[in-house]
Formats: structure tokens, C-alpha cells, sequence
């Protein structure tokens, strides 16, 4: 299958158990992936990921010298376009919320088969939230959680919100609906990569950073409710 604009999805792998990331780095390569770098440790995740910028991390939890979860929140903060796939042999539902509020965009435990691993880090690569299945309502319900809880107050300084077009409006409901962005595209006869283009511009005005502060920004206004 050829990667989007013909050119290879950059991967980085990241995990402590040297087998293991090899093996994953093998099967990513033999999908098409371009593997550009791989780590066994959170500090050397961070150094070398801001050195080769991949588009999709996949990364572990459980590392020496900086948890998963931190080198996420780093390299997310740092590097905007990055998208972070979490391969984890934990499905507590304590470390899947973790690592969302982290700012991955995914979720896949380590007994997936080597086709669900590909098919993710290629979804994550086009920004598709992707989940082992029985995690997506998980994440869902945070979302939800998330958006009860009081939101801080607007400096005196802050602008006020942005106006967003009816079009970015539209994705952005469906967005907190917790569709994919091929299905957005298929409800609203758009072209995937225009959708990806109302996202986008949609987190710029509104100064967010990923698609979980998006769907939480939504869900406060009632997006997700709204009729279909």
C-alpha cells in the first residue's frame, strides 16, 4: 500500500526490550514504514526523536529514565506534527487515560497481531484516534469527565474565542462524535485530506494542540450532542 503523497510514514519505535523493538521496527519496515530511528530509553527517545522528527511515534509506557508518559507530553509539546501511538502490554484503564491526557493519539496492547499494528500506525499517521478495542468508549467517557470539570477562568488579557466557519464548525461536532477522519469525510462528501485541513486549522485558532484538547473543548460546548 502506498503511503500518502508517495512518500513513507516516519517511524520511530520505542521500547526497552531490544527483541522486541527490533522486531517491531522489522515488521513496520516490511509494511513500507520508514523506520528512522529507534530508542530503548525515555531520555534517548526525546534526544533522538527531536533529532529525526518522525510523523508517528510508537512508544512504550514502561522506560528506564523517563516513563513513556513524559517523553510523550515532551515531544508532542515540541514537535506540533508528531503523532504518538502508545504499544503497551497494559490495558489498565489508568495508563490508557494517562496516556491520552499525555497527548497520544492511540492506543494498541502488545497482543495485537502484526496487520492491527500496521493498519494503526498508519491510521495514527493520518491522525485517526486509534484504540484496542473496548478502550475507545474508555476514552470516550474521559473525554466527557474531562469536559464537567470547571475550566479556568479567562485572564483579563486573554482574546476571546475565535470564530470558527460552518464547515470547521461541522467537523469539529463530529470530531467530539468520536468519528474517524475517513468517516467525516464520507458523512460530509469531503476529501480526507480536507478534513485534515478543517482540523488543523480549527487547533490554530483555537490554540490547542491535539485532537484530545479538541474533542474536549467540543464536548464543554455541547458539540457531541448536537443532531447528527
Amino acid at each position: 500500500m502506498t503511503e500518502q503523497e508517495n512518500q513513507p510514514t516516519r517511524v520511530m519505535v520505542v521500547d526497552d526490550h531490544p527483541m522486541w523493538r527490533d522486531a517491531v521496527a522489522r515488521d513496520l519496515t516490511a509494511a513500507g514504514f520508514d523506520v528512522v530511528a529507534t530508542a530503548g530509553d525515555g531520555q534517548q527517545a526525546v534526544r533522538r526523536a527531536r533529532a529525526v522528527v518522525p510523523d508517528v511515534l510508537v512508544l512504550d509506557l514502561n522506560l528506564p529514565e523517563k516513563p513513556g508518559v513524559q517523553v510523550c507530553k515532551e515531544l508532542v509539546g515540541t514537535l506540533p506534527g508528531l503523532r504518538v501511538l502508545v504499544l503497551s502490554a497494559s490495558g489498565e484503564h489508568a495508563d490508557v487515560l494517562e496516556a491520552v491526557k499525555s497527548g497520544a493519539t492511540g492506543y494498541l496492547l502488545k497482543s495485537a497481531s502484526t496487520d492491527e499494528l500496521t493498519d494503526a500506525v498508519r491510521r495514527t499517521a493520518a491522525g485517526d484516534p486509534v484504540f484496542t478495542p473496548g478502550l475507545a468508549g474508555l476514552v470516550l467517557g474521559e473525554y466527557r469527565r474531562l469536559a464537567t470539570d470547571p475550566a479556568p477562568a479567562a485572564g483579563p488579557d486573554e482574546p476571546k474565542a475565535p470564530r470558527l466557519t460552518d464547515r470547521e464548525t461541522e467537523v469539529l461536532r463530529l470530531v467530539a462524535k468520536g468519528l474517524s477522519y475517513k468517516q467525516i469525510a464520507e458523512r460530509l462528501v469531503i476529501s480526507h485530506r480536507t478534513v485534515q485541513n478543517h482540523v488543523q486549522n480549527t487547533l490554530g485558532k483555537l490554540q490547542l494542540h491535539n485532537r484530545v484538547e479538541l474533542v474536549r473543548y467540543a464536548i464543554e460546548r455541547g458539540l457531541d450532542d448536537a443532531d447528527a
